[in-house]
Parts: structure tokens; sequence; C-alpha cells
């Protein structure tokens, strides 16, 4: 923390009363000190949103059918989807990785395949995938993140596709704060009530019977994550281990970041979770584990949308802290007794 230092006397010293730059300023600091550099240099950013299909998706919890993940994988591999629009705004790399869609993509071009096998299990009936496959996940993540560093991305953003993913995820909340599963648990897709009531007895379930796995978090990830979350868990921490800061999406992202963390909490200084999803849950867990969102928009689509828009904030803090004037090279008087 010794570097917190001179940021924040630079950060003082620019041409402004001191803090009027609000969150932008702590946002500034975070990523100087996630970079380990006083003056990191600005670069290429990247989001990498992860696809896969979920077994527990026969039991009712999302309000479109298990096809549409593939289907949007290929409107995404069009350039048709939001985090496209998104992406193209900020000026992001967009790379969209298969980590386990339950149909054959591999004629898609332009779609990287690191796929696991085609869907997890039903986490209501048992674990969701064995440990070994979560490892696999956990891995590419982490070698993603490893290139990215390697080729010089300064920014990585974190985004999802899987339909049903919001009922492990709300599971792995549930079991890793933990809290009742009410408290994390929304309308995903948006289900009616009754979808709701189903989804909220689905993840009672889930959790029962795979209780003896929840010891660790690793152990949970396998019995009620997803191929994406795993994936997204390890892209986290390999940014984390390459000094490569990463942007986590919403709801799904955010599961995928608290795996993350529990398994090594000095994660938590290389994220910046990109907004409050809308979805019901989202700040409870933010709140819960001492975390302010950059952005609150009311949005719940996933896909890296968020992180997509929260990474032009975070370049615009950074670029303020590299690009400002201080009082003295502009010869601007300081405040009286400073």
């Amino acid at each position: 923390m010794a570097l917190a230092g001179p940021v924040a006397r630079r950060l003082d010293s620019l041409t402004k009363p001191q803090g009027s730059l609000g969150r932008l300023e702590e946002i500034a600091l975070r990523y100087c000190l996630a970079r380990g550099t006083a003056m990191p240099e600005p670069g290429p950013k990247k989001i990498v949103c992860m696809a896969a299909d979920h077994g527990v998706a026969e039991e009712g919890v999302s309000a479109y059918p298990q096809a549409v993940t593939a289907q949007m994988v290929a409107n995404m591999l069009a350039g048709g989807a939001a985090i496209n629009v998104l992406a193209r705004h900020t000026g992001a790399e967009l790379e969209l990785v298969d980590m386990g869609v339950a149909a054959d993509l591999s004629r898609m071009a332009g779609l990287r395949s690191c796929r696991i096998r085609a869907g997890s299990n039903n986490i209501a009936r048992g674990p969701a995938m064995s440990v070994e496959e979560a490892i696999r996940a956990v891995e590419t993540g982490i070698s993603i993140a490893r290139e990215a560093a390697s080729g010089g991305f300064a920014l990585l953003g974190t985004g999802d596709m899987g339909i049903a993913n919001t009922t492990p995820s709300s599971a792995l909340f549930a079991a890793l704060l933990p809290c009742r599963p009410a408290e994390v648990t929304g309308r995903g897709t948006g289900v009616d009530e009754a979808g709701l009531q189903r989804k909220l007895a689905t993840i009672e379930k889930a959790l029962s019977v795979n209780r003896p796995r929840l010891g660790d978090p690793l152990s949970a990830l396998a019995a009620l994550g997803g191929f994406e979350i795993a994936g997204i868990a390890g892209l986290i921490i390999g940014g984390a281990a390459f000094r490569l800061p990463v942007v986590v999406d919403g709801f799904i992202s955010s599961a995928a970041a608290l795996c993350a963390i529990r398994m090594n909490p000095a994660v938590a200084r290389y994220i910046f979770f990109s907004h409050v999803s809308a979805e019901a849950g989202h700040r409870f867990v933010m709140d819960r584990i001492g975390e302010r969102p950059v952005l609150d928009l009311s949005m719940r689509l996933g896909e890296g949308t968020g992180a997509a828009i929260a990474m032009s904030v975070i370049e615009a803090a950074l670029k303020l802290y590299r690009e400002m004037a201080t009082f003295e090279s502009a010869g601007v008087s300081s405040r009286e007794g400073a």
C-alpha cells in the first residue's frame, strides 16, 4: 500500500478542489494500486463473454427455452447483440467463448471453443460438474487472462450467456455468503410468480442435495455453478495474478467473482464491480461483501453490457489522473494554506 501515498498526492495536486472528482478519484487510485504503478500506461480493453448451458433449465426456472443460448451466441457472433453495440461504442475487443453450450457450435466462425461438455448437470439432483471439470473451467479462464495480459490489454471485462444461469448464481450466493435463497433470488429472464416460486424451491433443493459438497468454494462452485461461471471465476483470478484489473459485469459474473474471492481474498483488490443489477438480490450481495459498483442503471441483461459501460468510466478516471495539469505545472495557485 506504499503506492497509495504518491497516487493520492498526485490526485490532490491536480487543478481542482481536493476530492472534487468524487468516485473518479477513488477509481483512479484503485486502478493504480491494481497495476502496481503510480503512472499506469493506458492500453486496449477486452471483454470476454463466456457461454454455457445448465441442466437446471429442465426445472422450468427460466422464461426462455435452452435453445436461446446457442441462438444468442450466433447473434453475438453476427454483431447484433447489446454487448456488440456497447463493445464497439467503448472501443473494447469482444471475445466469445463456448464453455459448454448444449449445441454443436463447431461451425460458428469467430467462436473460441473451450467447452468442457455440452451443458452442466441439474443442480437440483446433484452436482453441476465434477471438481475436476470445475478446475478445467477455472484454468481456462486463467489462461485467457494470461493471454490478455501478455497481449498488452490494460483492462479486462467479464460477460456471460446461458439460459437459466441466474439459478446457479443465486444458489452460489446463498451458499457462500451465506444467506437465505429468497434474499438473492429474482425473476431472471422474467418468470411469473409461479416460476419464481419454482425457482426458489429448486435452489432450496439444490442446496440440500449438494450440502456435503459446500464445505469449500471450489467444491461449492462445482456443485452449484456452471461452466461459464467457473470460467469467469478463473478469468478474475487470472487477472489478479497478472495485475490486470477486471471489470465484473452483473449478477452472474458477481457470483463468479464471489467464488474467486472466497478462493483467494486478495483477488478483490483487482476487481471493479461495474453496476448494480436490477436482478433482485444483487444490491444485497454488494452490500454484504462491502462493494460499491461503479454504476446503477437498472440493467439486468448480462453479456458484459454493464462491464462495457463501466470501462468507459474507469478509462475516463485514469485519463483525468494522467492528463490533468497540476497546480505547479499550470502556474495555478493552490488553496490558501496548502
